[in-house]
C-alpha cells in the first residue's frame, strides 16, 4: 500500500531532523542548520518518493536522493536571496541578512557540496543514473538565474524567454525530482519522459503561481514581502503581459513607474497594482497557469500505470495550484 502524503512528509521531516550538522566551525554550519530549520513545503523530496513508490521502488533507497535535492534546493535559495537582495524567506530574515554575506555564500557552497553526499546513500546501481540527472539539472538552474538577472537590465524581454526562464529556474528541479524517483522505481523510459513532462508544466504553473502570490497575497500568509518582484522590478509575467495588453497611453505610463527606483515601495505597488488590474492581468495570468496544469495532468493521464496508483499525483496538483503561500 502506498505511503499518504503526510506519512512521506513526516519521513522526509525526521530525516531533517535527524541530521543535526554539528560540525566545526560552527559558523559555516549555523547558517545551513538555520535554513533547513525553517521549514518550507518539501515539494522536492515528496515529489521524489512519491514517484519512487508509485513506480514500485522502495522509498528507503530514496529517503537520502530525497534530502540531497533538499539540501541543493536550499543552496540555490541562500543564494537566490542574496542576488535579489530579499530580507525575508518563509517568514523569517534571509541568510545573509541574519549573519553576513560572505557566511551566506560559504555555506550555500557547502550544502551544494554536502547534496551530493546523500545521492551517494542509495543502491550502487542507481548512483550514475542519479547524478547525471543532477548535474545536467544543477547546471540548468543556474542558467535560469543567470537570465532572471539579465532581464532585470535588458530592456526586451519576450514572454517565451521569461517562460524558458521560470523553466530552467524552477521547473526543472520538480522535473529531476520525480525523474530521480521513476530511476529508483525502476520506471519505464517512456513512463519517466512523462512524469518528467508533468513535473515540469506543474512547475511552470507553480512559478506563475508565486508571481500572482507576490503581489496578491498576504504577506503573513506567504512568508515574502508582498509586491517584491515590483519593487526589484523583476520584469515577471504579470508585468510583461501587462506591456502586451495595453494600449500606447498606458503602457508608457507603466513601463517608467515599474523601472522607477525613487519612488516610496508601497506608493509604487499600490499604482502598478491598479494598472494590473485594471488590464485584469491577475485573470490572463490564472489562465496560463490553467494550460500548464492541464498539460502536466495530460502527461500524467499517459503514465501506463493504474490511475488509482496515480492518484496521489493528481491530488497533489490540484493543492499546488490552490495553494495561498
Amino acid at each position: 500500500m502506498l505511503h499518504t502524503q503526510e506519512e512521506l512528509l513526516h519521513i522526509i521531516n525526521k530525516t531533517i531532523t535527524k541530521e543535526q550538522f554539528d560540525y566545526k566551525p560552527v559558523e559555516l554550519f549555523e547558517p545551513i542548520k538555520y535554513t533547513l530549520s525553517l521549514g518550507g513545503k518539501h515539494i522536492r523530496p515528496l515529489m521524489l518518493l512519491m514517484a519512487c513508490e508509485m513506480f514500485g521502488g522502495d522509498i528507503n533507497d530514496g529517503i537520502y536522493p530525497a534530502f540531497g535535492l533538499e539540501v541543493f534546493h536550499n543552496f540555490t535559495l541562500i543564494h537566490d536571496d542574496i542576488l535579489d537582495n530579499a530580507s525575508l524567506r518563509r517568514g523569517k530574515a534571509t541568510v545573509y541578512k541574519k549573519w553576513d554575506l560572505n557566511r551566506a555564500i560559504l555555506s550555500g557552497d557547502t550544502m551544494f557540496a554536502l547534496s551530493y553526499d546523500y545521492f551517494f546513500r542509495t543502491k550502487e546501481e542507481f548512483i550514475v543514473p542519479i547524478l547525471k540527472v543532477f548535474n545536467k539539472t544543477a547546471v540548468e538552474v543556474c542558467r535560469g538565474q543567470q537570465y532572471d538577472m539579465n532581464y532585470e537590465t535588458e530592456k526586451d524581454v519576450s514572454i517565451a524567454a521569461y517562460i524558458e526562464m521560470i523553466r530552467l529556474k524552477t521547473a526543472v528541479l520538480l522535473g529531476a525530482a520525480v525523474k530521480i524517483g521513476a530511476i529508483i522505481g525502476g520506471a519505464k523510459e517512456q513512463d519517466s519522459i512523462h512524469i518528467y513532462n508533468f513535473a515540469e508544466n506543474l512547475g511552470i504553473a507553480f512559478q506563475l503561481k508565486d508571481d500572482i502570490l507576490d503581489l496578491y497575497s498576504q504577506q503573513e500568509v506567504f512568508g515574502k514581502e508582498t509586491g517584491g518582484d515590483i519593487v526589484s522590478r523583476k520584469k515577471t509575467y504579470l508585468f510583461l503581459k501587462a506591456c502586451e495588453l495595453a494600449d500606447n497611453e498606458l503602457r508608457e505610463q507603466l513601463v517608467p513607474l515599474y523601472l522607477e527606483t525613487s519612488l516610496e515601495p508601497q506608493t509604487k505597488i499600490k499604482c502598478v497594482r491598479a494598472i494590473f488590474d485594471k488590464l485584469k492581468i491577475k485573470k490572463v495570468t490564472e489562465e496560463e497557469i490553467d494550460k500548464y496544469y492541464k498539460t502536466a495532468l495530460y502527461h500524467l493521464d499517459k503514465i501506463t500505470i493504474n490511475k488509482e496508483d496515480k492518484a496521489s499525483f493528481y491530488q497533489f496538483a490540484k493543492q499546488l495550484m490552490k495553494r495561498d503561500k
